[in-house]
């Protein structure tokens, strides 16, 4: 090699090693730059010169260059945070961003979001989150903008109701007949008096606000009272009951609010063990085809209820004049295990309608269920005192979204002001077969290219991708001890090529002043 090309050999290393000098240089600046991959230089030499030296040729090099800059991809240490959309994963993928002005689709481990004024979850400079929307807990359609575009939860219409009770065993008779035991009680109800049931006709009563399809709330009663029996059976006759104004059903062309049996819903017996357990029961409802039209509470126009699904008697209601009653179950701690076949009502006693119990004696077989099924916390009749321990009831008003959360699947739920908590959205995530082949956009940001092939996407926490962590950031990969490192290695070789340098121009001096 000449002492030209020695010279261009040192800067080749001047220019290398203050491109490693940029980079490291990078790498500190954003060693808290959040999401930010380290990046590191590899050099390789360049072409050779032959030297002939004796009979054989040898090559000498002619200096140093940049082969590549590579990104450490690997994850980066958690900052915890109070900000729930302050997202971090936990493993493999990128966020996927949309820029709203351009379309363009970039890549971020960076997931300090937010929501803007109009509802979008978005990162620092307004792109726009990638994610599917959320049908009855299963992803709906593609991808799309993450937007809080409704702030209310939708009412739901109850579709079931529970009681859990203590019948006082001890208590009196109130509603008492010698030709109708079993039906004093519903005989004492009369839909156009107030109140439509005298307090001095029950031992006991309990109250349950539902819901109809428009979210609004209706107070359903029941009321109880024993039966004397001559065999010492326990025995309870009930009757349950809305608000007798608000009863919008129809009755053969008429306004059932305007008859006797306005608020009128179900009706039936409960049978208990001499130990207090819960052992039948009975439920009739009326007829959608009554024998008498002249008066819903006729016995001959109530027959026993059907089933829902799980066993539970259904019986209709309707507030708001809808073409479509609002079937709704009552559960009392007893369900029917066997409802498929017929009516599923045991009915070997000859009992199959109210105008049959209602002449019935109390040595008569009452019906029941097929196969009843008792529930945990299932109504009981003992000697301590009557007694409501729980009211559920499936349906709730509209609300107003109060909060959101985000779970390790990625899913963004919101939570609302009447109790309901709602999935909305699932995050998307995207990886490529060549990271290395991203193309850095600045601002913690990455695009594709035909280097790192096209991206494939996932739901977080599926094959191949990691999981979401909220209220956390992922925070840059940088190893400062090891860049601080990196950069006296890097000094001590930017000294060494400037000396190669000054000495080859030291050597040209030399051989310029043999001339004179």
């Amino acid at each position: 090699m000449s002492i030209t090309g020695s010279m261009y050999a040192g800067i080749s290393g001047l220019q290398a090693q203050s491109q490693a000098t940029s980079v490291v240089s990078s790498n500190l600046a954003n060693s808290t730059t959040t999401g930010y991959k380290s990046s590191s230089i590899v050099f390789e030499d360049v072409f050779y010169s032959t030297v002939y030296a004796g009979n054989s040729a040898d090559q000498v090099g002619n200096g140093v260059s940049v082969a590549s800059i590579n990104t450490d991809f690997s994850q980066g240490a958690y900052q915890s945070t109070n900000s729930v959309t302050d997202v971090a994963i936990n493993g493999d993928g990128f966020y996927m961003l949309v820029d709203p002005d351009t379309d363009n689709t970039y890549y971020t481990r960076a997931g300090n979001f937010t929501f803007d004024t109009n509802g979008y979850l978005v990162d620092a400079h307004g792109n726009r989150v990638q994610g599917w929307e959320m049908a009855d807990d299963s992803i709906s359609g593609g991808l799309t903008d993450i937007q809080l575009d409704n702030s209310q939860s939708p009412p739901n219409a109850t579709s079931e109701i529970n009681f859990s009770l203590n019948l006082d065993s001890t208590s009196t008779d109130n509603s008492t007949s010698a030709t109708s035991p079993y039906t004093a009680l519903f005989d004492a109800y009369d839909g156009t008096a107030e109140p439509p049931m005298d307090d001095s006709r029950y031992a006991y009563q309990t109250t349950i606000s539902t819901y109809d399809e428009n979210g609004a709330a209706h107070d359903m009663t029941i009321y109880f009272d024993p039966v004397e029996t001559a065999d010492g059976d326990l025995v309870w006759e009930y009757v349950l009951t809305c608000d007798a104004s608000e009863d919008m059903r129809d009755f053969e062309g008429a306004e059932m609010n305007t008859t006797s049996g306005a608020g009128a819903l179900m009706t039936g017996t409960m049978t208990f063990s001499s130990s207090g357990d819960l052992q039948s029961m009975t439920a009739f409802t009326l007829s959608d085809t009554p024998t008498d039209p002249t008066d819903p509470m006729a016995a001959e126009n109530w027959e026993l209820a059907e089933f829902d699904t799980n066993g539970l008697p259904i019986f209709d209601t309707n507030f708001t004049g809808s073409d479509e009653n609002q079937e709704i179950t009552l559960d009392l701690g007893i369900s029917n295990s066997d409802y498929s076949t017929g009516t599923g009502w045991d009915t070997t006693g000859g009992i199959d309608s109210l105008d049959d119990l209602n002449a019935a004696t109390v040595t008569d077989d009452l019906p029941s269920f097929n196969t009843g099924v008792l529930a945990t916390g299932a109504t009981t009749s003992t000697t301590s005192g009557s007694a409501t321990f729980s009211l559920n009831q499936d349906g709730y008003a509209p609300g107003v979204l109060i909060d959101v959360s985000i779970s390790e699947n990625g899913v963004l739920s919101g939570r609302y002001t009447n109790g309901q908590t709602q999935d909305l959205y699932t995050l998307g995530l995207a990886d490529f077969t060549n990271t290395q082949g991203l193309y850095s956009e600045g601002s913690n940001l990455f695009s594709a290219t035909t280097e790192s092939g096209q991206a494939y996407i996932g739901t977080p926490g599926s094959a191949g991708f990691g999981s979401i962590a909220s209220n956390v950031l992922e925070q840059s990969n940088v190893d400062t001890a090891t860049e601080l490192t990196n950069l006296i290695i890097i000094q001590a070789a930017y000294q060494a090529n400037s000396k190669v340098v000054t000495t080859a121009d030291t050597l040209l001096q030399t051989a310029i002043g043999m001339k004179r």
